[in-house]
């Protein structure tokens, strides 16, 4: 495994971290505890020793906590949580959410602790107005808190003033080749640096677009430099190219992923791109913007829909009928969008409009606008027709 030396304390940290959103599933509901267990594992064993999860991340902290505790980890890795940036009213409430997460992850310190999603100044002068300031300062001076960072989902601008506003240890952006000059980009994560500041990348494959949802002609250029390189392992070495780049999060949740993804972080280092690489980048950057129409990672943020449309499932498909083509599209929009798990409500035309979903998107995507659009490609009479039959039928 190869490192790189977290600026402010010092901490040699693995290129490749573990993100903890997307543990193994039993069913859509439960973790499948004895896979989880074994990933987790066998991630220490090959090196990895950097894990990141939230107090949002559907019982994530508790499980990651259970296996940390059982296997006699806790002082082997740098562990990783989150803020909610909930609606807080008095100083008091800071310590409820880090009691909880402390309990939960079965630890009495935190290594490297974010406010989670902050997006602007606004929001982080509310903050301050009850004291986060002084609350971050007194837990780090009793251990409770090593290094305080921020994850960033906002605009371009709002992230160098965020940068400025606080003594940061450390930052969390959304980058990947596709994201070059999207919400921090390039120049937020070479402003950070500049700084000292150590950045942690997440969204390295666009919520697995960059790994499964390339156009074909993509693919194939990629595959005329090298065939032996998955789509993945040509998005990590296109982040690990960039010195400025501390760690790469990836949610890895099989054996094969944790496998490949340990490969190319084995093989991987600062300026390591030769210029017919950069080429091949060049070229699929401009093939993905070409067919890829709505930026949804899947993170999924933006459910449950109040009226149970499967907006993550929806926008795939319809992305997927612009870079796969529209049989392709049409297929996963009627199987595994979702559509046919249930009712035809799942549907992008049973969108009412309410915007609920566009106030928890990270992506800041114009969701109702964009739930028309895809009604009315998605949708067809065929298409309407096919759902009322699957629904009579059921």
């Amino acid at each position: 495994m190869q490192y790189r030396k977290d600026k402010k304390s010092g901490n040699n940290l693995s290129i490749l971290g573990f993100g903890c959103m997307r543990f193994p599933k039993k069913n859509i509901n439960r973790t499948d505890m004895d896979k989880t267990e074994h990933l987790i594992l066998n991630a220490v064993q090959n090196g990895i020793n950097y894990f990141d999860t939230a107090f949002t991340y559907g019982g994530s902290e508790d499980i990651l906590g259970q296996i940390l505790k059982k296997n006699n980890l806790r002082d082997k890795i740098y562990l990783a949580t989150k803020l909610p940036l909930v609606k807080f009213r008095k100083y008091r409430d800071f310590n409820s959410f880090l009691n909880t997460q402390l309990e939960r992850l079965q630890t009495d310190y935190i290594d490297y602790y974010l406010l989670h999603n902050l997006s602007d100044m606004e929001i982080w002068k509310s903050l301050c107005d009850i004291g986060i300031e002084r609350w971050i300062k007194e837990k780090k001076e009793s251990g409770l808190i090593k290094n305080m960072g921020f994850s960033f989902h906002g605009k371009q601008n709002e992230f160098p003033k965020l940068l400025e506003a606080h003594e940061w240890d450390f930052c969390q952006i959304q980058y990947n080749y596709i994201n070059i000059n999207y919400q921090a980009g390039l120049a937020g994560l070479k402003k950070a640096a500049e700084k000292g500041l150590s950045v942690f990348i997440m969204e390295p494959l666009l919520g697995g677009k960059l790994a499964t949802g390339l156009p074909k002609k993509a693919v194939k250029a990629f595959n005329s430099v090298n065939k032996t390189l998955s789509p993945a392992a040509w998005s990590l070495r296109w982040l690990w190219n960039q010195r400025e780049v501390t760690v790469v999060l990836s949610g890895m949740n099989s054996e094969s992923q944790l496998a490949e993804n340990i490969q190319t972080a084995d093989n991987s280092a600062a300026d390591m791109l030769n210029e017919e690489e950069n080429a091949a980048f060049n070229y699929v950057i401009k093939t993905f913007n070409d067919s890829y129409r709505i930026p949804c990672t899947g993170c999924n943020y933006c459910m449950p829909c109040p009226h149970n449309v499967n907006i993550p499932g929806c926008f795939a498909a319809y992305n997927v009928s612009y870079t796969a083509g529209m049989y392709a599209g049409v297929q996963q929009y009627l199987t595994s969008a979702g559509i046919t798990g249930s009712r035809i409500n799942y549907a992008a035309s049973n969108c009412k409009q309410c915007g609920e979903c566009e106030k928890r998107c990270p992506q800041h995507i114009p969701i109702a606008k964009s739930m028309k659009k895809t009604a009315k490609r998605m949708e067809s009479f065929l298409v309407r027709f096919a759902l009322r039959l699957l629904d009579k039928f059921k």
